[in-house]
């Protein structure tokens, strides 16, 4: 049987909070599930925008907005200043279309990642300030540790405002104002908000001033399509903010009422706006934006999101497509090259455990020297502190994809993973700049984890930023192993459990629930997502019937207590060594699906985990 656990442990009605028990009698599950995910109150699960924090409670808000607001009415040239990511992508074209239609005279930069790396440095203020010359920069999505390029705009007197979301311990940059959720004297509520999130409601604070003088203004709820998109790409926690947020964007897009750059990049996917689902932001969109900020410059993403003109917009989403595709053919030779990696450096610290000449293999010498990996156990305890991370570099990596590879890692091994790349291919000697991306699991603050790193080696880590789940850093490729041995020293302090994966439930399906109603009613019952996990089940079944796809799929006909029809399942990549042809009974960790082929929708198991019963 499989080893999990139960996100919500109530069994009978009058378990579960007051609130939700008339909720029960309609569905026992759905009002379980929302136990599970802590709801106690009918509230928690209003999606009106009146449900919204204040702008209000934003450090630093009312003053950013004044200055917008005389950079207005003053024709001050704007330069929005944003990331290569789907987050700075959203920010910038909100910016930009907001702005615009109070009237504002404004432009947009984005860091080449390639040529100029993240934030608004020196560099970068140079060169808007060549291009635009900016009486105001205004960043988004980024800034919160560009002291040196703040300090670049204000000798030229251009006026700074940094909005962002990142995590920062430090003194924060003296912009003329800073607005950002998760600086030090801030007491928004909500500390989720990604990118976008903070830009939306600094437009709408500075909409609502001009409303209330008479002024050009706009309505921002307009472009909650926009936010929705960076929220979920971005992986934002979905609290009672952000799924608010994101409701309202994804209903926007349902119906048609969005950027027309959406549409087009829907359309090369294949997929009907009218059945899109939060979590298609991720999974769809954001990497096909993404792609331009990865393979290329961000400016063809952001450009696919203002454009006006549907040829335009079908152009700009076709070039993504292509960049996107590219980016899927990098990333499966970096992911190659990782497992080999991972393998060998596994082989060769099982052979180091039997025999003391086991760094004979000058192969694994060449690749020891330019990459380390301590797991070779995927998805179980370590069994000692070195078993803690995976953090690997080649001089020929591409760090457009770097963050993709880190984040396949720590699936596949539920590991903290860190991918290094060289900042430049043509320059990989010792003291030329790596970067590296970080992506982490539950229970190890990454972020937090390479400051601890820089504080105690203070010469290792150039640059570093991000938040509990990724984050970035840069050092120097001769600062490659002394970067490894520190981190590892991080990690050996921490408790064993947390390297131990978990794995939740919602508990069984009642035999009514095994139906396309419930699994479509299941899918608009909320925004799921990262913070309200979408829902995932189990049970025993009998195997009726299986057959393997492509040799990689097991697809399988199941039946289920008091369910008279047989249950379709697919599990995809699955292990092969958990399965027996010979099996009767399976224990299944799933999530409800409708499979739709030829016109016809049937109910489907997305098998996440699976179990043979022995007899």
């Amino acid at each position: 049987m499989l080893n999990l656990i139960p996100r919500y442990t109530g069994t009978r009605i009058d378990e579960l909070p007051a609130a939700l028990q008339p909720l029960a009698a309609q569905s026992v599950t759905l009002a379980r599930l929302y136990a599970g995910r802590g709801i106690t109150t009918p509230d928690e699960l209003e999606t009106g925008l009146s449900g919204l924090l204040p702008a209000e409670m934003l450090h630093g808000v009312t003053t950013a907005v004044r200055l917008l607001d005389a950079a207005i009415d003053e024709a001050q040239r704007i330069l929005i200043v944003g990331d290569f990511d789907c987050d700075g992508a959203t920010s910038t074209a909100l910016m930009m279309r907001a702005l615009t239609a109070m009237g504002a005279v404004v432009d947009f930069l984005v860091p080449d990642r390639f040529k100029y790396g993240y934030g608004l440095t020196p560099e970068i203020v140079e060169l808007g300030i060549e291009t635009y010359q900016p009486d105001m920069i205004v960043t988004v999505d980024n800034g919160i540790s560009s002291h040196e390029g703040v300090a670049r705009a204000q000798a030229d007197g251009i006026i700074v405002i940094i909005t962002d979301h990142h995590l920062t311990t430090k003194e924060i940059p003296p912009a003329e104002a800073v607005v950002n959720p998760n600086q030090l004297d801030c007491n928004f509520n909500s500390k989720a908000l990604v990118g976008v999130g903070v830009a939306f409601y600094v437009l709408g604070r500075l909409a609502k001033l001009r409303r209330e003088a008479g002024k050009s203004t706009v309505q921002v709820s307009q472009y909650l399509d926009l936010v929705a998109l960076g929220t979920i790409a971005d992986v934002g926690v979905l609290d009672k903010n952000n799924r608010i947020l994101v409701h309202h964007g994804l209903n926007a897009i349902r119906q048609g009422r969005c950027c027309l750059g959406i549409l087009a990049l829907l359309e090369q996917a294949g997929r009907d706006p009218k059945q899109l689902h939060a979590q298609d932001f991720g999974f769809v969109l954001g990497p096909r934006i993404n792609a331009a900020g990865r393979m290329d410059n961000m400016r063809i993403g952001i450009e696919c999101l203002l454009t006006e003109d549907w040829s335009t917009a079908q152009r700009l989403a076709q070039e993504l497509e292509q960049l996107n595709r590219t980016r899927r053919r990098v990333e499966g030779e970096m992911r190659a090259q990782a497992d080999s990696i991972v393998q060998a450096l596994a082989a060769d610290d099982s052979d180091s455990n039997r025999s003391d000449d086991s760094h004979s293999d000058a192969n694994n010498d060449e690749i020891i020297s330019h990459a380390r990996s301590v797991n070779h156990k995927p998805n179980s305890q370590p069994n000692n502190n070195s078993n803690r991370s995976i953090i690997l570099y080649q001089d020929d990596w591409h760090q457009g994809v770097i963050g993709i590879v880190a984040g396949r890692l720590k699936e596949s091994h539920y590991l903290p993973s860190i991918v290094f790349a060289p900042a430049d291919t043509q320059r990989t000697a010792d003291d030329d700049a790596i970067k590296g991306s970080a992506r982490s699991i539950a229970g190890v603050h990454i972020r937090d984890a390479i400051e601890q790193v820089a504080e105690r080696h203070p010469d290792l880590i150039s640059h570093f930023g991000g938040h509990a789940m990724a984050a970035g850093l840069t050092l120097k490729r001769g600062n490659f192993d002394g970067f490894v041995r520190a981190f590892d020293e991080v990690m050996a302090e921490m408790d064993d459990e947390v390297f131990a994966e978990q794995k939740f439930t919602d508990g069984p399906l009642q035999a009514v629930d095994f139906s396309l109603w419930f699994a479509e009613h299941l899918a608009n019952a909320s925004i799921w997502g990262h913070g309200f996990a979408p829902p995932i089940f189990d049970g025993v079944f009998e195997v009726l019937s299986f057959k393997v796809l492509k040799d990689k799929h097991l697809k399988l006909s199941l039946r289920y207590p008091d369910v008279q029809y047989p249950i379709e399942a697919i599990y995809f990549n699955f292990d092969s060594e958990v399965w027996d042809y010979r099996a009767e009974q399976v224990h299944v960790l799933f999530e409800l699906d409708i499979n739709e082929w030829n016109g016809k929708q049937s109910l489907q198991l997305m098998v996440k985990d699976l179990a043979v019963v022995k007899p």
